[in-house]
C-alpha cells in the first residue's frame, strides 16, 4: 500500500504562523542528493499519514506534480496543544539500504509474571536497523511468552526480522528480562517507653535545680 501526501512548495521566508493559522504545517524535504525544498502540507492529512507511516514507512510526497519518496524524519509538536507544527521529510533512494529506528511491541504473557515469580524489565524500547525501505516493518514484535523463570531474557539476537533487514546492535544486548521480586521487609516500630522518658526528664530537672542551688 502506497501512502500518499500532497505538499505545496513555498518561500522559506514565508510567515509560518500564517501557514498554521490556515491549516497547514511548514515542512522541508532534504536528502538523497536533493536540494532542500521548503513546502507546506495540510495539517489534517499529515496527521493521518504520520500515524500510518510512523518512522519507517515510506511516503509518496507529491510536490506540485513531482513525486519524492520520503520518510517522516522529524516532527516538532506544540508543547501545549500537542499537534504537529513542523515536519522534516528525508528523501531516500529506494534502491539503497537505509538506517532507521523501529519501536518494539511486546506481545504475549510471560509465565514467570503470571506465576508471580518476578517482574518484567523492558531494557530496550526500539532497535536501530538497516534495510531497503520496502522491507522495513513499522515495528518489531517481541513475544515474551518464553520468559518462564527469573533471569530468563530475550536478546537482540532473538528478534525476528524480515529477510534483508539487519539489527545494528550487539546480538548479546538484552531486550527484556525477568527480575526477581524484591521483598520489602517492614521494620517493626520501636516501642516507646514513655515512663522512661518521664523519669529522664525528672532527673534532668532535679540536676538543673541542684545546679541553680549551688
Amino acid at each position: 500500500m502506497v501512502i500518499k501526501l500532497k505538499g505545496t512548495a513555498r518561500d522559506a521566508a514565508e510567515n509560518v504562523t500564517k501557514i498554521r493559522e490556515n491549516g497547514g504545517i511548514p515542512a522541508v524535504v532534504y536528502g538523497a542528493g536533493r536540494e532542500t525544498i521548503s513546502l507546506t502540507v495540510p495539517q489534517g492529512e499529515f496527521a493521518k499519514v504520520s500515524k500510518e507511516a510512523g518512522e519507517s514507512g515510506t511516503v509518496s510526497l507529491d510536490i506540485g506534480g513531482s513525486i519524492v519518496t520520503v520518510l517522516i524524519h522529524d516532527v516538532s509538536v506544540d508543547p501545549v496543544r500537542g499537534h504537529p507544527i513542523h515536519a522534516d521529510f528525508l528523501a531516500i533512494d529506494v534502491t539503497k539500504p537505509i538506517e532507521v529506528s523501529l519501536p518494539l511491541e511486546f506481545t504475549g504473557v510471560a509465565p514467570a509474571i503470571k506465576a508471580g515469580l518476578g517482574t518484567l524489565v523492558k531494557v530496550l524500547h526500539e532497535v536501530h536497523v538497516r534495510g531497503l525501505s520496502k522491507d522495513l516493518p513499522h515495528s518489531v514484535a517481541v513475544d515474551i511468552s518464553s520468559l518462564d523463570v527469573v533471569d530468563s531474557h530475550i536478546s537482540v539476537a532473538d528478534l525476528v526480522l524480515p529477510e534483508g533487514v539487519a539489527v545494528l546492535g550487539k546480538p548479546t544486548d538484552i531486550v527484556v528480562s525477568i527480575a526477581a521480586v524484591r521483598e520489602e521487609v517492614e521494620e517493626a516500630a520501636t516501642a516507646i517507653d514513655f515512663a522512661a522518658i518521664e523519669v529522664e526528664k525528672k532527673g534532668k530537672k532535679e540536676e538543673e535545680g541542684e545546679s541553680e542551688a549551688k
